[in-house]
């Protein structure tokens, strides 16, 4: 999934996701302690995704608190 397909996506849908991934990741990471993954990329590929989804979630907040808490919060430019 791309950004421009997350942005589509609402809040709700991205907390949603955001939550499949941190069990997924969980689940990856507790099951490579104890035997080989088939697929150990998987995991970056997860954080990323997640990281991902939570800056667009952050984005979507800002911009409905407006612009302005963002220029204050970056010095004023």
């Amino acid at each position: 999934m791309n950004a421009t397909q997350m942005r589509e996506m609402t809040p709700s849908e991205i907390s949603t996701r955001i939550d499949e991934l941190e069990r997924e990741r969980f689940n990856l990471r507790f099951r490579g302690g104890t035997q080989p993954l088939d697929d150990p990329l998987r995991l970056r590929v997860i954080r990323r995704e997640l990281a991902r989804l939570k800056t667009v979630l952050r984005e979507s907040a800002d911009a409905s608190t407006g612009a302005s808490a963002g220029a204050a919060r970056t010095g004023g430019k």
